[in-house]
């Protein structure tokens, strides 16, 4: 019997995994963490200051107090039984990476110990030959070296088997150079946090410190661990690369909200108490819009964290999953036809003070500030959509962006009715010369028009990348799989630049007697006409939207390897080294890894369909094929009328075809594969590879084996069907 029919009869005989002893969240919120409650417990005062002399004002950590740092932080996990820590860091494979060592050691006269010194804390070296460099590093060079964000808490990870320390940390080179997620991001929120305070100093002079904000929203889906396991396309690519729609898929729009079923709903509890013990506060469940397909939130959080926690959290999804014998897919568009998978990223700024720096306030002061951070926010965008777009470029996201569930490459900003029209009542004024009266007036109406917003006026258009949705900036592009850090460092970095750049104009008209309200004013009015061109209110999947962004000259790049080529622009360049983000190299080294990457899962793909097409399509069409022409040959042995072998050579003739064309194309598509493969240059190859064998094969030969799939009698049929995939659990 095949592994598909073996799956289907398990699950006919499963049963749902009792979830874990259920208790109150705060019981157990945060109880594998090392949070400021328990470094007070487990430190020295001076330990103590110092920690949070480090988390809060970025001062350095020296060795002495890291040791005793250190001796606490194993005082605490030998209370939770742990027995090994390693240094977790996130390199640009898209993975976490950890290396476990044992606290476990021989003192010089053999006598054994437990220990965890500071320099264990601080630092340690992984081999980092093996990560993903973009040149940056030779084969040869493996040394590179984790270090310890102490603004992330340090963690246990408990497997059911053992417990590990885990220390969150950045990964560099030898000679420096980022090599991961983390390092860029860090430097993104310090630029912003510079920035940001400037420009609030002009409303407020107590802000000394302002923090970017993020909520993102984990959509994934679901299925069957013995289904999956019989689909080598979910196995190896995360997505099935054939599979004919289902009668019924989404179009009855019955699944979305809708009950959670037994199954899922224990796997739910599971992996959220998994994640309240580390610290990550989930606040939403439910069904999504496709069958099978979920979705949670958590409550925002400040940048890093949020990003540590989202990145956490998907290891926790697919260990816990496997307890229930299911699988998670984390894959932007793991069936075609129905809606695939995003991470939607909310972002926003907060100050010391306690401001949402994108909320609107109660008076014209405090509305002038969010006018000023929020018209800065669009400015950004429109000045650097290609980054923004750049940023969430990966082979898995071209499936979905553009399609009905998902934004389009064209990056445009949504902000509501009520805010369109206060932009158009400053930009208005905009030839007119300003006096107090006029300063005044304007205060007024911004007062006036912004509460409105606050009465939930301001509707959401799920069409748009990148829209206002009353406090915060909604961006709808990321992808389920992806690091949220990739998008969040280009986001603050543009944000940063555009506040600097702010600043100076406002100063500058101070300098030549404005006064500080209408040089404000001035500098907002300028940067609404010089960005408008970014709003759009309608739909963004509409083929008059296409047009219309084109004479508007926004760029609508649907390919990776071309929305990449905006990383190494001269313009991205000066912005990465003016904001110390990204060194010139280190910029072509991501860009040389994100091609590297694209080339790598389209190859992949393109492996995985010929290997389906010779191993399981075409063998189960030639079976069902003879079947058809023993038929025929006893229909006419028989003496039955030519009707009826008529009908039967019909449908031979049609699975002739696909049978023919689906051997015609792989061995077409292999080829192109290898003239792909002979290409040096990285970024011709990966534009090989899009136009050359994904953009020319894939789609066409997956129609072929999808029809095959109608054809061929069911039993003969051996990858597990759409209707069981999303549908059976």
């Amino acid at each position: 019997m095949s592994l598909r029919f073996n799956a289907l009869n398990n699950l006919l005989n499963s049963q749902t995994v009792q979830p874990g002893n259920s208790t109150k969240i705060t019981a157990i919120f945060a109880e594998n963490v090392f949070t400021h409650q328990v470094a007070r417990q487990f430190l020295s005062d001076e330990a103590f200051k110092s920690l949070l002399g480090s988390i809060r004002a970025g001062q350095k950590i020296d060795r002495s107090m890291a040791a005793q740092i250190a001796n606490g932080i194993r005082a605490w996990a030998d209370t939770k039984g742990v027995t090994h820590f390693t240094h977790w860091f996130q390199p640009l494979t898209g993975t976490t990476a950890e290396k476990h060592d044992s606290f476990f050691t021989l003192k010089s006269d053999g006598t054994p110990i437990e220990q965890f010194e500071g320099d264990a804390l601080i630092q340690q070296e992984p081999d980092a030959s093996s990560f993903p460099s973009g040149g940056l590093r030779a084969t040869f060079e493996a040394r590179g070296y984790t270090a310890w964000d102490p603004s992330s808490p340090a963690f246990i990870m408990d497997t059911g088997y053992g417990k590990t320390l885990c220390i969150p940390t950045i990964f560099v080179s030898y000679t420096g150079e980022s090599l991961d997620y983390k390092a860029p991001l860090l430097k993104a929120i310090e630029a912003l946090n510079h920035a940001a305070v400037d420009v609030c100093n002009y409303f407020d002079r107590n802000v000394a410190h302002v923090t970017p904000t993020l909520g993102w929203e984990q959509e994934y889906f679901i299925v069957d661990e013995g289904l999956f396991n019989a689909r080598p396309d979910l196995v190896l690519c995360g997505r099935t690369v054939f599979g004919h729609n289902p009668a019924k898929g989404q179009q009855l729009e019955d699944h979305y909200f809708g009950s959670i079923p037994e199954r899922i709903y224990a796997f739910m509890l599971d992996y959220e108490n998994e994640a309240y013990k580390l610290g990550i506060p989930l606040r939403t469940r439910h069904n999504e819009v496709a069958p099978a397909q979920f979705e949670c939130a958590p409550i925002f959080e400040e940048v890093n964290l949020a990003v540590d926690h989202n990145t956490l959290l998907m290891d926790i999804m697919t260990r816990v999953a496997a307890r229930h014998k299911l699988r998670v897919l984390l894959h932007e568009k793991p069936f075609a036809g129905i809606n695939g998978s995003g991470k939607h990223n909310n972002w926003s700024m907060a100050t010391d003070t306690g401001v949402n720096l994108l909320a609107p306030g109660k008076t014209p002061k405090t509305n002038l500030m969010f006018l000023a951070f929020f018209v800065n926010s669009i400015k950004a965008v429109h000045d650097y959509s290609d980054l923004l777009r750049a940023s969430i470029a990966s082979a898995s996201n071209d499936f979905r962006l553009g399609a009905n569930e998902a934004p389009p490459a064209i990056i445009s900003v949504f902000i509501g009715e009520y805010l369109t029209k206060v932009l158009q009542d400053v930009k208005a004024r905009v030839t007119e010369k300003m006096d107090e009266t006029d300063e005044s007036m304007l205060k007024i109406d911004i007062h006036r028009s912004i509460p409105e917003l606050l009465m939930d006026n301001t509707d959401r258009n799920r069409t748009s990348p990148f829209a206002f949705t009353g406090n915060k900036f909604e961006f709808r592009a990321v992808g389920s799989s992806a690091n949220c850090a990739n998008a969040m460092t280009v986001l603050n970095t543009i944000m940063a630049d555009t506040l600097k750049k702010f600043k100076k104009d406002v100063d500058g008209l101070i300098e030549k007697g404005e006064k500080k309200e209408i040089a404000i004013m001035h500098t907002i009015r300028e940067y609404i006409v010089a960005s408008e061109k970014i709003l759009f209110e309608g739909d963004g999947y509409s083929a008059e939207w296409e047009k219309e962004a084109e004479r508007r000259g926004l760029p609508n790049v649907k390919t990776t390897p071309l929305a990449l080529d905006a990383m190494v622009t001269e313009k991205a360049k000066k912005l990465f080294s003016d904001n110390n983000i990204y060194s010139h190299p280190e910029l072509e080294a991501r860009h040389e890894i994100e091609l590297e990457k694209y080339i790598k899962k389209v190859q992949i793909e393109s492996r995985l369909m010929a290997e389906l097409s010779t191993s399981h399509v075409l063998p189960a069409a030639v079976r069902y094929q003879n079947i058809l022409v023993e038929n025929v040959k006893g229909l006419k042995d028989i003496g039955l009328g030519d009707a009826a072998c008529a009908q039967r050579t019909e449908i031979l003739s049609k699975i002739s075809e696909h049978i023919n064309k689906v051997s015609e194309l792989t061995v077409a598509m292999i080829e192109a594969r290898k003239k792909a493969n002979n290409l040096t240059d990285t970024r011709g190859k990966a534009l090989a590879y899009c136009t050359d064998v994904k953009e020319k094969f894939f789609d066409e030969l997956r129609y072929h084996v999808d029809k095959l799939e109608l054809m061929v009698d069911d039993k003969e049929w051996y990858l597990p069907k759409y209707r069981e995939l999303v549908f059976l659990r």
